[in-house]
């Protein structure tokens, strides 16, 4: 089956998480990723356990499918070489050393673009070519701290809080990716190459959206909502008599319809409520009357009520009630994958369905180094003889 990126040669120098994300889409759209690994070591997060199957942990095995690896001693002489040649044959080379690092191997842009003038080069840093700060480290942890997202997140009165996964991570991965599909639909009509670079900063700042607009035209600092909405009321969760529910009322037809399913029509009558402006103003008063009648019910209850009146609703699952929901069942959104020492691994689908081209999950997450001889041999016509010379002068 033809993919949309099939043809596409990818070189993945990243490792971690926005890198690796970045480019496990790039191959789940077809595009033959090369992951390019320190030799024993290879990627961070190989070493990021328990948990782990087959020898694996399970966040490296996240964010690496549908790639080779292959493993390159990039302090030799002849590990450099390799990855230029094999370079010059690339649509997409993706890295995040830090910052002048990849040009201290000689695999800068400026030299590779040169011998390559049609390579897309994905630079992804912590900060950033002139940033004050861009010799720093970029860890996903301190940019949410640093770009305010913490401030927003928690409850009032409590500490600032992080997002539960490596956010920041995954957008600018996420953001990396369709910069190079942008990248590449250009070259289709220049035949040029060029240089594309995210930091995660900066990805940070975007993922604030309405937040960070709010601001700029009110000049008044946000703050945390908890899990309420900082311009919706009511928007948030609620106890019920068996655990919790998220309520998301858009509107003020929807606040209608929840105050008559909740026994309470005075509530849409009562002028403090009449809109949403005013109740946002009279959030505490509302939320007060509300509290008491959700927790009157349980969660099934309210859920078949809110469903049956159009209101948005859900219940707060934990990880394994949603990974067990009959939504994933249905949607096949864990897939069962062949693995070579694991057996099988149950991973996440890719999320994109596309009706003629569907991503699949072609190669499981590989070992380290498991296509090295194979890459070699296809990429650069190298031969058995010459592979081995490489692995004992500790090339590869």
């Amino acid at each position: 089956m033809t993919k949309p990126l099939d043809g596409i040669t990818v070189l993945d120098l990243t490792r971690v998480l926005a890198g690796p994300y970045c480019a496990m889409m790039l191959g789940d759209f077809g595009a033959d990723v090369i992951k390019v690994e320190q030799p024993q070591r290879g990627d961070d997060t190989r070493q990021w356990a328990p948990p782990s199957a087959g020898g694996e942990s399970a966040y490296y095995l996240s964010a690496n499918r549908n790639k080779r690896s292959i493993t390159l001693n990039l302090g030799h002489p002849a590990g450099r070489d390799l990855l230029l040649r094999l370079a010059q044959q690339a649509d997409v080379l993706i890295e995040n050393f830090k910052q002048g690092g990849v040009e201290q191997l000689g695999a800068g842009y400026d030299k590779l673009s040169r011998v390559n003038p049609g390579l897309v080069y994905c630079s992804i840093k912590g900060y950033g070519h002139g940033s004050p700060y861009q010799d720093l480290p970029g860890y996903d942890f301190v940019i949410q701290a640093q770009s305010g997202i913490m401030s927003i997140t928690g409850v009032p009165a409590g500490e600032p809080v992080k997002v539960g996964v490596a956010a920041v991570d995954v957008a600018t991965g996420m953001y990396a990716c369709s910069a190079i599909l942008a990248a590449l639909r250009e070259r289709d009509r220049s035949g040029a190459g060029q240089y594309v670079e995210l930091s995660l900063l900066d990805s940070a700042l975007a993922w604030l959206v309405n937040v960070a607009s709010s601001y700029l035209v009110s000049g008044q600092e946000p703050r945390r909502y908890g899990n309420a909405h900082a311009s919706i009321v009511p928007y948030q969760s609620f106890r019920v008599s068996d655990g919790y529910i998220a309520l998301s009322v858009g509107n003020d037809l929807q606040f209608r319809a929840l105050a008559e399913i909740a026994g309470a029509p005075q509530l849409a009558n009562d002028g403090r409520f009449l809109t949403n402006p005013l109740r946002v103003n009279n959030r505490e008063a509302l939320i007060e009357l509300l509290e008491p009648i959700f927790a009157s019910r349980t969660t099934a209850q309210w859920l078949t009520a809110l469903a049956a009146a159009g209101i948005p609703a859900g219940p707060i699952n934990s990880v394994p009630q949603i990974l067990n929901d009959p939504h994933v069942a249905a949607r096949q959104t864990v897939l069962e994958v062949p693995h070579p020492t694991a057996g099988s691994i149950r991973m996440v689908a890719p999320p994109y369905r596309l009706s003629r081209t569907p991503a699949t999950i072609d190669r499981h997450p590989p070992l380290l180094g498991e296509h090295t001889d194979e890459v070699l041999s296809q990429k650069l016509g190298l031969g058995e003889t010459e592979i081995a010379r490489l692995r004992r002068d500790g090339a590869i």
